[in-house]
Parts: C-alpha cells; sequence; structure tokens
C-alpha cells in the first residue's frame, strides 16, 4: 500500500470513529463498532491502532515517523528546516481539516484526551530540538530548546485558528515562521556575495554563537 493509500485508510478510520462519538458519546462506543463503520476487522484495526483513544491519535504518530524522516534528510540551513517540518505538519492538517477540527472538538469535551494532545503536541517540540542538537553539536542547549518551543508555538496558534473554523492559508503560518526567524536572528539573506569581495560580517546580538560558527564556517568553504 502506497503512502497516500495508508494515509487515506487512517484517515478513513478516524472519521468513522469521530461519526460516532458525535452520534453516541465517546465512552458509548466500542471498538467493535468503529471497525465496522470503517470497513476493517476488529484483528486489523487492534493491530493497526490499538485502543479507540489511540485511533483519535493515530495521524499523530503518523506525522511524527513522516517528520522524523523529512529531518533526516540533508538540509543546508537546520534553522530553516524546522520551519519547514512545522510546515509540513500544517499542510497535512489543512488538507484534512473537517477531521482536526471534529477531533479538536472532541478532544475539548474528554480531559484524558486534553492531556494526551498536550503530550503529543509536545513530542513534535522534542523532535525539533534533537534535530538542532544534532545538526548543530555546538549550540547551546538554551538556543536549541528556546527556538524548537518557539516555533511549535507558533506553529499551534496558527493551527488553532483554522481548527476554530478560520480559513488560514499555509502562507500566513510562513510569514509569522519568518518573523519568529528574525526574532531569533537567524532568518538568512537573499544577498550573494562576489567571491572576491573582502566581507566583514556584522550579526544579531541575538543570533546563537552556534549559527555565526555555521555561517562564518559555509563561507569559508
Amino acid at each position: 500500500m502506497s503512502e497516500r493509500d495508508t494515509q487515506a485508510a487512517t484517515t478513513r478510520v478516524i472519521a468513522a470513529a469521530l461519526d460516532l462519538f458525535a452520534e453516541q458519546g465517546f465512552e458509548q462506543t466500542s471498538v467493535e463498532q468503529i471497525a465496522k463503520a470503517a470497513g476493517v476487522s476488529r484483528s486489523t484495526f487492534f493491530r493497526q491502532f490499538g485502543g479507540k483513544d489511540d485511533v483519535i491519535f493515530a495521524d499523530h504518530e503518523r506525522l511524527l515517523e513522516v517528520l522524523r524522516a523529512f529531518l533526516d534528510q540533508t538540509h543546508d540551513d537546520p534553522w530553516a528546516t524546522v520551519c519547514e517540518g512545522a510546515m509540513l505538519v500544517f499542510r497535512y492538517f489543512s488538507d484534512n481539516a473537517d477531521v482536526a477540527r471534529r477531533r479538536y472538538q472532541l478532544v475539548r469535551q474528554i480531559p484524558a484526551l486534553r492531556e494526551r494532545e498536550i503530550v503529543a503536541v509536545f513530542r513534535y517540540e522534542r523532535l525539533f530540538d534533537e534535530y538542532l542538537r544534532e545538526q548543530l553539536p555546538e549550540i547551546d542547549p538554551v538556543d536549541a530548546v528556546s527556538y524548537s518551543a518557539l516555533i511549535a508555538a507558533v506553529h499551534n496558534h496558527v493551527l488553532r485558528q483554522m481548527l476554530r473554523g478560520r480559513k488560514v492559508a499555509p502562507a500566513t503560518l510562513r510569514q509569522h515562521l519568518d518573523n519568529a526567524m528574525r526574532r531569533f536572528g537567524v532568518l538568512g539573506t537573499d544577498a550573494d556575495p562576489q567571491d572576491d569581495d573582502l566581507v566583514v560580517a556584522v550579526f544579531p546580538r541575538s543570533m546563537p554563537a552556534a549559527e555565526v560558527a555555521r555561517r562564518v564556517s559555509a563561507q569559508l568553504g
């Protein structure tokens, strides 16, 4: 089964579960009912999703795998790559906005699910943090965790606007992420220096020493 087919199958099961939760309540809905509504066997459901609360967050698990694979690829700028990862997550939820909004409404009503979603959201932030530390071994851990938290917070703020019913284009998130990078002092420039130039580099005081070193090293070849 292709990645697209797997994603479509997961979304179908999640949608079926949300339909039943809305009709008869979360506690009153059984795994057997969800499996039947989604057109899968009970054994297949348990093998792929686990319990009925697991199916609600199944796309988070898949997204984390996709995001991890994306970060494992070769990228030129670790700071910008974290933002691209946030864009990847946002586009997924934007493409599946109906399911995402219905889950948001359900999770808000059930404290146990709300706590689990908090943990799921933190895993994205931790993945960004680990990526920066791996790509920039000399980075100050405070810079890594602060930047990861900033990007995750910006993403979540814009995503919540969409989940509450507003139409939010990916370009809106992109603009906010650029502003976040600018505040952190790591937004790149489009200016290309000449090979024979003598360059005096000036960096924002807020830019982490690790990023200053990376950019100078890149220019020295």
